[in-house]
Order: C-alpha cells, then sequence, then structure tokens
C-alpha cells in the first residue's frame, strides 16, 4: 500500500500506557531495571482524585504507568481482572479526528471522541477506538503541543536517576487473542486501519512436540507500526499462548519488542540489573552458524547471554525474551537488534517454545 492512498498515516508509537497495582513502585522498577527516564507525572497533587500515572522515556519509547487511587474505579477493575497490563497502545498521527472518522466509519467501535485538551503550552487532540479484549488505540494529535507530555501532567524531575540500556523505539508488539480470533482482527487491522499482512505463521511453523500457536504480522504502510497477533493452536498440552489468556482473563498485550543498536551491551546491562530471560539451551549454540551462516558477534558472548539470532533475505537478527515481568505469566518483552532482517526469528521459534515450555511446567501450567 502506498501512501497516497493510506487513510490512516502514523508517525510512530506515542506511548503503551499500563494499568498496574502500584505505579509508583512500577517506575521504580522500570527506572531501576530497564533504564527508563523520568519525564512527567500526573496525580492528586496536578488535581487529578482518581488516579496517579508516571511517564517515563528511553529513546523514542514512552511508558506511561498508572494506577488507582479508589477500588471501584476503571483502573481498579483492569487490575482485579487483569493484573499488571497494557491498556492504550497509543499512535502517533498528524490528524487525530481524521484517524477517528476513518477508523469508526470502517467499523471501528469508538473509545472516545476527537478530544482537545489544552494548558499554557499548546493544545493536544487525542480520540479512541477499542481493539481486541479491553486494548484500546488512541490516536494523538500533538504538533500544537510542546508541554512535557499532555495537558495536566507536570515535569517530573527525581534526583534518583538509573543510566540508561540502549533501548531505542518499539520494534513491534505483539496482541494474545482467543481461539479462532486471530483471522477477526487481522481482518480488523486491514479493513479498519488499512494495515497488511506482512507474514504468517501457522502451527507448522511453530509448534513443538507439546504445544502450538498461530501468528499473523500486520504491519501499517510505512513499517513503523507492526502488530503480530496470536491465537492458541490445538498441541497436547497447554500453549503459553492459552496460559497467557487463562491468567490475564481475556485477550490482550502479550509482548513489547524494543530495539537496540548493540544487543550484547544491553542485555548485559539489564541482566545487570536484575532481568531475567528465559534461558537457552546451551545445543542451541552448536548449530545455529549452520542454520544463520557468518555473524559479527561472537557465538560464545551470545550463548553466555542466551540471545538468539535468525536471517532472512535480507540479512540477520538478534533477540532475547525476558521472562514475565508480572507475577502472573502474563506480560513479558523481547530486546531485538535487526542486522538487516526484517523477519520475526522464525528459525528461533523451537528453542524459544521449549524454553517456555520449561518455565510453564515449573509454574505447574503446560
Amino acid at each position: 500500500m502506498t501512501n497516497s492512498t493510506d487513510f490512516l498515516p502514523i508517525n510512530g508509537t506515542d506511548y503503551v500506557e499500563f494499568f498496574v497495582g502500584n505505579a509508583k513502585q512500577a517506575a521504580h522498577y522500570y527506572q531501576t531495571a530497564f533504564g527508563f527516564q523520568p519525564v512527567a507525572y500526573a496525580g492528586l497533587e496536578t488535581g487529578l482524585k482518581d488516579r496517579t500515572s508516571y511517564v517515563l522515556r528511553q529513546g523514542k519509547i514512552t511508558l506511561v504507568f498508572t494506577t488507582h487511587l479508589h477500588p471501584d474505579s476503571e483502573v481498579a477493575e483492569h487490575c482485579k481482572l487483569h493484573g499488571d497490563g497494557v491498556k492504550f497502545v497509543a499512535l502517533w498521527v498528524d490528524d487525530a479526528t481524521k484517524s477517528f472518522q476513518e477508523t469508526t466509519k470502517r467499523g471501528a467501535k469508538p473509545y472516545m471522541e476527537p478530544t482537545s485538551l489544552k494548558d499554557e503550552q499548546g493544545e493536544l487532540i487525542q480520540s479512541g477506538i477499542y481493539t481486541y479484549g479491553e486494548t484500546i488505540h488512541l490516536f494523538i494529535e500533538r504538533k500544537n503541543y510542546q508541554g512535557v507530555f499532555k495537558p495536566g501532567f507536570i515535569a517530573w524531575n527525581p534526583s534518583y536517576r538509573p543510566s540508561d540500556v540502549g533501548l531505542l523505539f518499539v520494534d513491534h508488539m505483539v496482541g494474545n487473542v482467543g481461539w479462532g480470533e486471530m483471522n477477526t482482527w487481522a481482518k480488523f487491522y486491514a479493513e479498519v486501519m488499512g494495515f497488511s499482512q506482512l507474514i504468517s505463521f501457522d502451527d507448522k511453523d511453530i509448534s513443538t512436540e507439546y504445544t502450538a500457536l498461530m501468528s499473523k504480522v500486520m504491519a501499517n504502510s510505512n513499517m513503523r507500526i507492526k502488530f503480530p497477533i496470536n491465537e492458541p493452536a490445538e498441541g497436547k498440552k497447554k500453549s503459553q499462548i492459552e496460559e497467557y489468556l487463562d491468567f490475564y482473563h481475556g485477550a490482550g498485550v502479550q509482548h513489547l519488542a524494543l530495539a537496540t543498536d548493540n544487543i550484547i551491551e544491553t542485555v548485559s546491562n539489564l541482566r545487570s540489573r536484575g532481568v531475567e530471560f528465559l534461558h537457552v539451551p546451551d545445543t542451541y549454540y552448536q548449530t545455529v552458524l549452520d542454520r544463520v551462516g557468518s555473524i559479527d558477534e561472537e557465538i560464545k558472548v551470545l550463548a553466555d547471554l542466551g540471545i538468539l539470532v535468525d536471517r532472512d533475505e535480507e540479512g540477520y537478527l538478534l533477540q532475547i525474551f525476558t521472562k514475565p515481568v508480572e507475577d502472573r505469566p502474563t506480560l513479558f518483552y523481547e530486546i531485538i537488534q535487526r542486522k538487516g532482517a526484517k523477519s520475526f526469528g522464525k528459525g528461533n521459534f523451537k528453542a524459544l517454545f521449549e524454553s517456555i515450555e520449561l518455565e510453564q511446567q515449573s509454574r505447574g501450567t503446560l
């Protein structure tokens, strides 16, 4: 699809907002463990009566952590049902009103009509539509806004500022949906948002002896937004997607893939700060170079850190997955470095799923 026919031009991911049980502590964790930098705050001190939000940023990745101040609020209900999880995937657009009109006329369920927020720093316009589960896409238009984040937020300047770890931008964001729902949501992104299908994997591509899943990757025209959509597939045992759906109580964002241009440095740093990654069996590294050919990195260094490698026609990629970052086995992160490759690590799926199955086994949920 060319830009001339793109009815929903998107500049990139504006921010990802999580509803969490304790935003102050979540913000501290993302500062300390992942190196996110403090940006903005909203809460009782800024006149908010029902919630508190902390905004953090690293490179072009902006994360917002919002908690409830009362038990009967939307945020509290979300946390009770899902645990900590992603509520808003906000997309940066030039025209939030047009984005809302174009998507709702194609069948999107409206969440928020175009709304103007103003303060002395200018005007920000936002609108929103429902997607899978209780996940919302917001359209954020900030071309006439100069403030720290949004009207209603103040700059957050704590003295505690651990250094960043070299994370640059959101490479892709993965949604888990229920049995038989992948095609419905792939169609939603195609018809309602004008995305095209980049790639699809079926249960022959993504399976082990025990579990399987299916996935379709949907992307917008400039490829800055890539949303793989996963659904479970029949296997001998319970797949990671089923485990997620059971504990999240519905569809939701499974992981954010964050890009770096030096994965060895980034992962070494994350490990030293207590971030836990999936264990990859040593046998993986005995044969990986036969499959991917020559790479710049030393295989021993990758093996020591547990970093996976895969190649496509255009180059190779390096990737690694954290263990879930919540007590429920739901949300996790992927760290990815692309060296030309446009794909998603299909050659690693088997090794990756076997390591996830080991974790599931220890949780008694396989």
